[in-house]
């Protein structure tokens, strides 16, 4: 199966990528290796693939938020949109890097879709769609109206354009909300990434609401065969209710620990 993986120079889109490979698909990563956090790391991430799988794996340096850059791409018969600009109070100080990422961007890759008749377009959604939500353990199928950030409001967004192309043009379609991610190669700006750091600088956590909190920290390698699952597993455009309520061919899940853990029982693990 030929997969066009985007963001696969970040943490889960490289590791998607790798366990693509592995079991024989042909993969097409691309990323546009943007500063957000450094970009060596996104390279390194490139190299580790190509060193690992040789010509079984390909990278093309292209941002997808381009229309034009898109359509120099060779077809594929699966889509997985890993890709955005990630980071909640990063959109804070930098609303335009989202909406050309995350609105423009996603909806160049649902016409890319459309364009290819694809077998399957799986896009990367988020748990910070649930924003203020008191009721846990957190539903496909709970009300997401209300977000507390930019960041959460293009994620929903992503998943109301993904909602009308299966209605339009019956394009099968998951939405994946990941929740707290962790493990090899993880991203700097992440809560793993940064109590580790400053344990080993021996200087103090950076702590919100003195650490009294709740997070679902969910391991790289638990995200990725999710991610697997459900790309072997295209919702059929039967009529029947998916997860998520669509009666088109679009589903939504949560990819996540099932349960949230006490941040300082993880700082105290660290």
């Amino acid at each position: 199966m030929a997969v066009l993986v985007t963001g696969a120079a970040g943490f889960i889109g490289s590791h998607v990528a790798r366990a693509l490979v592995d079991r024989g698909d042909e993969v097409v990563g691309i990323d546009n290796l943007n500063d957000y956090y450094d970009p060596r790391l996104k390279q390194a991430r490139i190299n580790e693939l190509e060193r690992r799988f040789g010509n079984r794996f390909r990278f093309e340096r292209v941002d997808f938020s381009d229309v034009d850059a898109l359509a120099k791409l060779e077809a594929s018969d699966t889509i997985v949109h890993l890709g955005a600009q990630a980071g909640v109070r990063y959109s804070v100080d930098h609303p335009e890097a989202y909406v050309r990422s995350n609105l423009v961007g996603h909806c160049n890759m649902l016409e890319m879709a459309r364009h290819q008749g694809v077998r399957h377009f799986v896009y990367a959604s988020s748990s910070s769609v649930y924003g203020g939500n008191k009721s846990l353990p957190f539903r496909v199928e709970d009300r997401v109206d209300h977000p507390l950030s930019l960041y959460a409001a293009t994620k929903k967004a992503d998943e109301l354009m993904s909602e009308a192309y299966a209605n339009l043009y019956r394009i099968p379609s998951t939405g994946l909300r990941f929740f707290t991610v962790y493990g090899p190669w993880g991203r700097p700006d992440m809560a793993m990434w940064t109590f580790t750091q400053a344990l080993f600088a021996g200087e103090p956590l950076p702590l919100y609401n003195g650490g009294d909190m709740r997070r679902d920290f969910t391991y790289i390698d638990d995200i990725v065969h999710g991610v697997v699952a459900c790309i072997d597993s295209p919702p059929e455009d039967d009529g029947s209710p998916k997860a998520g309520g669509s009666s088109a061919p679009h589903a939504i899940y949560n990819i996540g620990n099932s349960r949230s853990e006490d941040l300082m029982r993880v700082i105290s693990l660290l």
